[in-house]
């Protein structure tokens, strides 16, 4: 019976809440029709827990446990689109993307909207489990999440058209660049403190990047490590 009414939603999770938030991301500047759609449809209250579900439409971070927080719904549409902005006419623009940072897995869900794969780590084992039964109960297929903290993708064959970081490095570690294929886009908050760079990094050829920051972002930072 919970699942049922978790799945249907209450009224706080209602096509017209949902579209409220739609209209607040559009006159923050969000303007690609496929993330909005993606943002609306996407049921971010299953995402949390169910004491903070009644806030899930608004543009909040929300904690998600373990120091994590869920990001923020303009951050998550933003970095989106950075990531897509290039190819306008494609609905699943990305043929291989992975996410730095899973959480409770909203990100990636919607991410896996316009990508034929996703590879998503998290070095947090619980947040791990509960990204993974997110993703099983919505059915998502082509996410692959990952315990992992990244460092062990120095000696990996995996190479990646988007990288999305959620979670901020003081610098973008070389061997996450190195797994980005030319023509890529990497989005990161880069920096420490109170207030990172929302950075997009563009992969022009062999050693050769392009790098614009797009706005000042608030992450939790990047570590390193395994939490079990």
């Amino acid at each position: 019976m919970l699942e049922k009414r978790k799945t249907q939603g209450l009224g706080m999770t209602s096509l017209r809440t949902r579209q409220r938030l739609i209209e607040r991301l559009t006159e923050k500047g969000i303007k690609d029709v496929r993330v909005l759609e993606a943002m609306r449809d996407t049921p971010r209250h299953l995402f949390l827990d169910e004491a903070l579900a009644s806030r899930a439409y608004e543009d909040l971070a929300l904690p998600i446990g373990y120091q994590q927080t869920i990001s923020q719904p303009y951050i998550v549409a933003r970095m989106t689109e950075i990531l897509i902005e290039d190819k306008k006419l494609e609905a699943q623009p990305i043929e291989k993307a992975l996410e730095v940072g899973t959480g409770c897995g909203y990100q990636a869900a919607i991410l896996s909207r316009f990508s034929k794969s996703v590879h998503s780590l998290e070095r947090i084992k619980a947040l791990h489990d509960k990204a993974a039964m997110n993703l099983k109960n919505l059915k998502i297929r082509n996410v692959r999440l990952l315990f992992d903290d990244g460092s062990n993708f120095r000696d990996s064959s995996e190479n990646y058209d988007a990288i999305l970081f959620a979670a901020a490095p003081l610098e973008v570690p070389s061997y996450f660049l190195d797994k980005l294929n030319v023509g890529g886009r990497l989005v990161a908050p880069i920096g420490d403190g109170e207030v990172q760079d929302l950075s997009l990094i563009k992969k022009l050829g062999k050693d050769k990047y392009e790098t614009e920051v797009v706005e000042k972002v608030l992450f939790v930072p990047f570590l390193g490590g395994i939490v079990e």
